[in-house]
């Protein structure tokens, strides 16, 4: 709120201990009553009471004056004088400014907006009004102001009167023995409070606290307190210790705080993304190899094994396809029992017999495991999306933010030069992007600006759209084509498998190109149109890359799930399960490769290529957009990948910390800060949401597609002899049923909500509600609190006006008393 905040310390009402709560209360009802009587009663009234109110604050400024003689008047003339001179130094006070006379000055002194910054300023800032009164609740002692003024005792009066050395020290030990005997708050509140030097309060200070160590001293604890005085010591020690740790764990603080200062947010909020990302992966990693990887692993069913040839590395099959990295290498049956008899469907009876036995069920838990993963990550998605929409959408103008930065945003706690130069980048980078976004001016253009603009970006649209439908028409007729030819390869014997297995590649391959060229014709179109902010052209970017990953994301599944499966037998495969896990193995794999050579040739080799050929310093800019849906693109394969390979987010995750490093190095080494900088205050949110929504969904819809309606491979995987991947849960609820008849409102219950898959689209339409609802309350609450600024405009604007209208009602009751003593002087 727009207030004027007086920090004077040394003003009288803190002499007196004047407290805030209290004493607003009383002004608030003074200036209402005032102004309620100046509207009813007319001029004269107003008078009245503004001459009502100044004798209030004589008598009030008479009861805090000192009764030292002379001698402190001297000194709080000198202070006066001192503070007037210092006050000329700086910025004018606005008040003072208007030319209003000293009674009105006086008037202006006790409102609300003055006196609640003078008493926060001298006690503490976050002492509120509810603890305040709970204090003064407890309080037995007299008020000061129950005391005659006489009698009131005047803090200027302790170690201020120079007559002799020995008063001086009495009076000095009984101000400690005060200050001792008092709280610590109404301690520390009565050290601020007084009119002395900071070396003189610290001495007074160290007295008290020498005097508590005395007096604690001499008090003998006995045993059991002194034990428990250290237990309590050593477990403060022992949690904060723990606090220091935690946050030493956290991952690449140093090169975060690097980035930011010399890159600014939106190069930072990339590598923000990426961390996100690595603890998502790490979580799905964690849930999957404790319920479904370490089980097989212990338990491990017989298998013919192949040996390693190295190109496993690349195509993910050979050897790989006999580990738990695959669908295929998980049991149908109770872990504890092991079965030789592998092949064809044989142990169709082993889901329903030796229920007896059950210890842990490999159908089920595959089932449940790779379910709940995909709804906490969903859940944890959300949440962090209902966190990034508050954090982003508050109302934050540029002109409080540069307030803060500028003044208050140094941490005094670094010490070290490292840490104090890179503080200092990052400080210097957020003023440059908060200057740029309070010098961006709108200017209003004209009708055929405004036409030609919309033209270039229709025409710039339709080229970005036209590629990415040729570019995904294209992939599809490729994976057609593949697809034939696994087909003609399983006919003919005679085939290289190696050379087989190496053809799996090429679609990987050509996936990769398109993602890696394309974002660079969205570029070079970009370059036509022109953008109010470069924050505008980055989002404009993550739309068209969006577009383009999603399309091609759509017809792999769409390959995937309806060619490969329904047709896996005529292409020679005995697990579909597998091929596809294999397949989203290779996309990962090279789109690490292509990540790479985007590095070493669109960053490094132009770098190299601007400096020695064109003898420019010109660097390349770092392409948020596009390194942004990389990321995305990736994590999506990941998702898809989960339930056909449950190991595979341990790539992902080796993935992403090797792109960490690179384009950490990258950054570094090859690129500029922006030409324009901007600050990114909403990207996270952005990122966030496109993970959640096209990325999570996306995936989620595939897989429960996939449980729901694709029947599995015959001849592998957990769910051989059954329908569905769905049908696990409920023939083990047959099972148990069976076994006990009493908990059969369980199988109910499971054919009622798990079964029916009108309690999936409710749980999802839920999902979707609540981040409706959220973001609809963080916008209400921006609007509410623009429309509360501009209220407080307006009432400073109605303060002002009032404050005129007074001044000109005083001015004329003065007048009329000149001329009431004039006549009487004639007469």
């Amino acid at each position: 709120m727009s207030r004027n905040v007086n920090f004077d310390l040394s003003h009288p009402l803190m002499e007196a201990g004047l407290e805030s709560p209290a004493d607003e209360e009383g002004v608030h009802d003074s200036f209402q009553q005032l102004i309620a009587e100046h509207r009813d009663n007319g001029a004269a009234s107003s008078a009245l009471e503004l001459q009502q109110l100044q004798s209030d604050l004589d008598e009030e400024n008479r009861d805090n004056m000192p009764l030292s003689g002379p001698e402190h008047e001297h000194r709080r003339r000198q202070g006066a004088s001192d503070l007037e001179c210092d006050g000329g130094e700086r910025e004018m006070d606005p008040i003072q400014g208007e030319g209003w006379s000293s009674d009105t000055l006086k008037i202006l002194s006790s409102m609300p907006s003055r006196t609640i910054g003078r008493n926060r300023g001298a006690i503490i800032s976050q002492y509120c009004n509810k603890t305040l009164k709970l204090r003064r609740r407890r309080q037995t002692r007299p008020s000061i102001r129950d005391f005659s003024p006489s009698s009131r005792p005047s803090i200027r009066s302790y170690g201020m009167e120079g007559d002799t050395t020995d008063a001086e020290v009495s009076k000095r030990e009984r101000l400690v023995n005060n200050l001792q005997n008092l709280p610590v708050s109404d301690r520390v509140r009565m050290l601020r409070g007084m009119p002395l030097s900071v070396a003189e309060k610290k001495e007074i200070r160290n007295l008290v606290m020498q005097k508590e160590k005395r007096i604690l001293s001499n008090k003998k604890l006995s045993c059991c307190s002194q034990l428990k005085y250290y237990i309590i010591i050593a477990a403060r020690k022992s949690w904060y210790s723990w606090l220091s740790f935690l946050h030493s764990l956290q991952p690449w603080q140093t090169l975060l705080k690097r980035v930011s200062g010399r890159f600014g947010t939106g190069v930072l909020s990339y590598f923000l993304f990426l961390k996100t990302l690595v603890f998502f992966n790490v979580f799905l990693f964690l849930v999957t190899g404790a319920f479904l990887v370490l089980p097989q692993a212990v338990h491990p069913p017989y298998r013919d094994t192949t040996s390693f040839s190295g190109l496993e590395l690349l195509t993910g099959a050979g050897s790989f396809s006999h580990t738990v990295m695959y669908y295929g290498y998980y049991a149908n049956y109770t872990l504890p029992r092991r079965s030789r008899d592998e092949g064809g469907g044989q142990n169709a009876s082993t889901l329903t017999s030796d229920s007896q036995q059950f210890s842990y069920n490999m159908p089920l838990a595959y089932f449940f495991t790779i379910g709940m993963a995909f709804f906490i990550t969903c859940i944890i998605l959300v949440y962090s999306m209902s966190k990034t929409f508050g954090r982003s959408f508050r109302i934050n103008k540029s002109n409080s933010i540069l307030t803060m930065k500028t003044f208050s945003c140094w941490d005094f706690k670094v010490i070290k030069k490292k840490s104090v130069q890179i503080m200092s980048e990052n400080i210097g980078t957020q003023l440059k992007e908060l200057l740029a976004e309070l010098t961006q001016k709108h200017t209003k253009s004209t009708f055929c600006k405004r036409f030609c603009r919309l033209m270039v970006h229709g025409v710039a649209w339709t080229i970005c759209i036209a590629s990415t439908t040729g570019c995904m028409a294209g992939v599809y007729y490729f994976s057609e084509f593949i697809h034939k030819d696994l087909q003609q390869n399983h006919r003919n014997l005679d085939v290289n498998p190696l050379m087989k297995e190496a053809k799996l590649l090429s679609l990987p391959t050509v996936v990769s190109v398109i993602n890696l060229l394309l974002p660079a014709l969205f570029n070079l179109v970009g370059w036509m149109e022109t953008y109010e902010s470069p924050s505008v052209f980055a989002y404009v970017a993550i739309g068209r890359n969006l577009m383009l990953k999603m399309s091609m994301l759509g017809v792999l599944c769409f390959h995937w799930l309806g060619r490969v499966a329904p047709e896996y037998k005529s292409i020679g495969l005995t697990c579909w399960e597998d091929f596809v896990g294999q397949e989203l193995y290779r996309f990962l794999l090279m789109d690490f490769i292509f990540t790479l050579l985007d590095t070493l040739f669109g960053e490094l080799l132009w770098r190299l290529f601007s400096e020695k050929v064109l003898k420019r310093k010109r660097k390349p800019v770092f392409d948020i957009a596009r390194n942004v849906l990389d990321l995305i693109y990736g994590q999506t394969l990941a998702w898809l990948g989960v339930l056909f390979s449950p190991v595979l987010p341990v790539v992902q995750i080796l993935k992403l910390f090797l792109v960490f490093y690179i384009k950490m190095s990258s950054v570094m080494l090859n690129c500029q800060a922006p030409r324009k900088p901007y600050r990114a205050s909403q990207m996270t949110t952005i990122f966030i949401t496109l993970l959640c929504i096209p990325s999570l969904l996306g995936a989620s819809v595939c897989v429960t597609y996939t449980m729901w309606s694709i029947t599995p491979s015959t001849s592998c995987g957990p769910f051989r002899t059954l329908d569905t991947m769905f049908k696990a849960g409920k023939h083990w609820m047959e099972i148990l049923e069976k076994d006990n008849p009493s908990l059969s409102v369980l199988s109910k219950a499971h054919t009622y909500f798990v079964e029916n898959p009108f309690f999936l689209f409710v749980g999802a339409g839920i999902f979707l509600i609540v981040i409706y609802f959220h973001s609809q309350v963080v916008d209400g609450q921006r609007k509410i609190i623009s429309l509360l600024q501009d209220q407080i405009q307006n009432e400073g604007e109605d303060k002002k006006f009032l404050i005129n209208r007074l001044q000109s009602v005083h001015k004329q009751k003065q007048d009329a008393g000149k001329r009431l003593k004039s006549q009487d002087s004639t007469c």
